[in-house]
This record gives C-alpha cells, structure tokens and sequence, in this order.
C-alpha cells in the first residue's frame, strides 16, 4: 500500500493509465454481462426449467414405482438364495427362459399402444386410448396362450441346449408356476401405459406400494410356513402383479380424472381400427426383445461354461443390479417417449426437440452416476443377495464392467423411448439388431470361449454392444426432423378411426 506522498505524486500519463485501465475493465465487466444475459434469455427462451420440471413430475413417481417394482424381484431372489445354491441358480434360469419367452414380448405387445396413446392424448382424442387399450388386453391375452405352452414344455428344450439337468428340473417348477403372473401381466403392462399417457402416474405407485408392502408377508407364509420352496416364490411374485392390477382397477372405477378404459366402443367394435396398433406392436416386440434377449442368453451360455452353478447364480445377481440401474433409464425413457407423443401430438416440434435435448443430457449424467455407483459397492453388493465366496468373488470383478455398460445403456434407454414417442420403433429395433447381435454377439463368443476369458467375455461383448447402440441412436436423433415427425404424428391419430361423439371429452376439457 503506497504512502500519502507516493500517491501525491502521481503523474499526469500515471492517472491517464490509470483511466484507461478502468474503462477497459468496466468494458469487460459489461461484456460479461452481456453474455451473462443472453445466456439467460436463451435459458429463459427454450423454457430449460420448465421442461426440466415437467419431465420432473413425470420422471419421479415412475423412479419410485420402479424402485419399488424392482424390490420384488430383489425379495423373490432373497428367498431363493435363502432355499439354497441350486435354487438360485435354478430360480435365475427359469426367469431368464421366462424373460426371454414371455414378459419381454408383453411388455414389447404393449410398448406397440405408447406412441398412438401419447399421440392422441396430445392431440385430445380421448376415445382412441380406451380403443387402444381394448385392442391391447385382447392381443396380449392370445399372445400369452403359446407361451404358456411353451413354459409347460421348456424342460427339453433347455436340456437340448446343454443346461444342468439339476438346474432345469428346478426351472421347470417355477415356470409352471409362472402362469398366473404372465396372465397378469398381460393386464399391466398395458393399464400402466394407459395411465401414463394421461400423466397419471401416482395411482401406479401407490398401487405398487400397498402391494409390496404385502409381498414380504405372503413369500414368508408360501414359502417358509406353507414349505412350499421355489413354487411359493413363483406364486407370491403373481400375488404381487394380481394385487397391483386389483389396486388400479379400483382407482379406475371411482375415479372422476381419468378416462375409463371400458368406455367408447363396444369390444367387438374395436377391431375395425387395429391396423396402425399392429404395425407399431411387431417392431416394438423385436425392439424390446433384441435387448432383452440378449442378458437372457447370457445367463444360458453361462451354463455353458465351466463351473456352471457358480456363473449362473453370479449372472443372476448381476442382471437383478442391472434391472436395479435400468429403473433410472427407463423412467427418463417412459417420461421421454410420453412427452415427446404428446408435444407431437400437439403439432409442437420444436418443442420435441427441445426435450429430446435435454432428455439426452440427463441420461448421459446418469449413466456417469451409475457407474460410480458400481464401483462403490462391488466388494459389498452381492452379499445382498448370498454368502457363496466364489459367486461373491465373480460379482466384484464384473460389476464395475456392468457400471461402465451404463454408460451407454442410459442415453440409448432414453433415446429409445424418445424413438416410441414419435412412432419409430421399427428405427431401435434395427438399432438393437446391429448393435446386440452383429456387434455383441460375436464380441462375447470371440472374447468367451476363444479368448478363454469365460464369464467376464461375455460382459465385454455387452459393453460392445451398448457403446455401439448409444452412437447409432444418439446420431439417429441428430437428424430427425421433427417437423416432418409432427405431420406424422398427426396422419397416425386420425389413421385411427376417431369420432365426433368421444364420451370423456368433459373429463379433460
């Protein structure tokens, strides 16, 4: 600091310096300024928070539901590891072969109604969800009728492909047991889209919670108290699904704010418009089956591996965590492929590409999450689930591949709800294709059995494919054009037969 004197003596060209400095430094204040507004006139202009709330209160409860949802499961494989090895091993190969054969095709079957209900409701045509959600039910109810002589069979089909006649002997009781919940899944899956189109997400978890909360009581009663073994954790896992339909039937029914699925056309009537449901359905199934088909041939090539047990029961824990992780990504993806129907719907493009946008940055920040989740938690994860120390050692090795597949799999989870929100799941079916079987396929086979890296190969073939499908997809969306997405949008619900007379018209107006 400089003396009164120092500072008295000062030179003129000293004080001129000293002016230009501040005029320079209050003209880089003011530039800052000026970018600092502009930033926030963009921010304000493309409506960041709004869009981030919005998908907010969509995102949250299906987060919850899910996390709920996924408890289920996490409880079921509890029990089985608590019955013993071969009954977890057992247990995780019958609901593979069920995954693979059953609820991925219904859960593909109803992902076919998302882009015609969100569509619609964006569009305020009220008729065609209850149309849609009839046609749905009855397609899936026939879908369900060969799978479940398929289950009733499964026993040599699994024995031909060279699983443990031990394991498959298990497999066999809980997939026959497996029955009621694929009937009734085949009335979830497609309530819950129909809810969620109309933004009404709550009614399913609170019906998800009131059932979980009985689930750990009914496993207890059919499983330890009645001794029925691996055939009580089947059925307590379609008591679950059976309570959750119970719970949302009833809210359907006394419920003045949302549009009620048996109204409109009579059944019989229905069938007249099911063309433009059909031709979404047969891409949806490949879409939704090629990825799951793939962690569900995993888990049989694993028993094509040396010490066979162990694998299995490991792929079991491994896959339960990867349905854990996938709550977050499907989620962000329903809220997308609902948001994005219902903007296009509405003839707002732009807007669908806003949220696109920013649907992909926030699956990117998850799959970051994820992945540091994984690493956290590899040495003490599988003890959740079993005190086996060599299916404890296999789980802490490969988890951390798991969270680095996350990184791929989130923005590709949230870019193919976005493709199902505009109508396109014939473009992620392709993508899928490419990606898990042209790409991951050989990968794990190469890296598996010709490299001798056995279980951990087939790991670094999903991370294959998931780094190639998140590319493919993500640059799918970089050329979309939204416009043309819009006119589309509208060509499907009027595709759809609606009529003037739409009886829930006071519900929503």
């Amino acid at each position: 600091m400089c003396s009164a004197t120092e500072c008295q003596a000062a030179s003129p060209d000293d004080l001129s310096n000293t002016g230009d400095k501040n005029e320079y430094n209050n003209s880089g204040r003011a530039g800052g300024r000026t970018c600092v507004h502009k930033f926030l006139g963009w921010f304000q202009k493309v409506k960041v928070m709004e869009e981030l709330i919005s998908l907010g209160k969509i995102i949250f409860p299906l987060v919850l539901s899910g996390l709920i949802f996924y408890s289920k499961s996490l409880i079921s494989m509890s029990f089985l590891g608590h019955l013993g090895k071969i009954e977890l091993a057992g247990g995780s190969l019958a609901m593979g072969f069920a995954n693979i054969t059953g609820y991925s095709v219904m859960k593909g079957l109803a992902t076919g109604m998302e882009p015609i209900c969100g569509q619609a409701f964006g569009a305020k045509k009220w008729t065609i969800l209850s149309q849609t959600f009839k046609q749905t039910l009855c397609l899936l109810l026939l879908g369900a009728i060969p799978i479940i002589l398929l289950w009733l069979n499964m026993e040599p089909i699994l024995l031909l492909i060279g699983q443990d006649k031990t394991l498959t002997s298990v497999a066999k009781v809980f997939l026959t047991y497996s029955i009621p919940e694929l009937l009734a899944q085949a009335l979830l899956s497609p309530l819950r889209i129909f809810l969620r189109a109309q933004s009404l997400n709550l009614p399913f978890t609170l019906s998800a919670t009131l059932a979980m909360l009985l689930h750990i009581p009914i496993n207890y009663f059919l499983v330890i108290h009645l001794d029925l073994g691996v055939k009580g954790v089947a059925l307590a896992s379609a008591c679950n699904t059976i309570n959750i339909n119970l719970a949302l039937l009833v809210y359907l029914f006394y419920t003045e704010r949302a549009i009620k699925p048996w109204d409109g056309q009579m059944v019989t009537k229905c069938y007249r418009d099911w063309h433009s449901l059909v031709s979404l359905m047969i891409p949806s199934v490949a879409s939704v089956c090629l990825e799951w088909w793939w962690y569900e041939i995993m888990v049989v090539l694993c028993g094509l591996i040396n010490n066979a047990e162990t694998n299995i029961a490991a792929m079991g824990i491994l896959i339960q965590t990867t349905a854990l992780l996938y709550v977050f990504p499907h989620s962000l993806s329903a809220s997308l492929s609902m948001r994005i129907g219902q903007e296009l719907g509405a003839e707002a493009p732009a807007q669908a590409k806003q949220t696109t946008i920013i649907g992909l940055i926030i699956a990117m920040v998850g799959g970051l999450l994820a992945f540091a989740f994984t690493i956290v938690v590899k040495d003490i994860w599988g003890k959740l689930y079993t005190q086996e120390p060599q299916v404890l050692a296999l789980t802490s090795i490969v988890l951390p591949i798991l969270g680095f597949c996350e990184l791929g799999n989130c923005p590709q989870t949230a870019a193919c709800g976005i493709l199902i929100g505009s109508a396109r799941p014939n473009l992620g079916a392709r993508i899928n294709f490419c990606s898990f079987y042209l790409v991951g396929f050989p990968v794990a086979g190469f890296a598996a059995f010709k490299l001798k890296m056995g279980f951990l190969g087939l790991w670094f073939g999903l991370a294959a494919a998931q780094a190639v499908c998140s590319c493919l997809m993500i640059c799918t969306l970089v050329f979309t054009d939204w416009k043309h997405q819009a006119k589309r949008a509208k060509e499907l619900t009027q595709a759809t037969r609606d009529h003037n007379n739409d009886l829930e018209a006071d519900l929503l107006s």
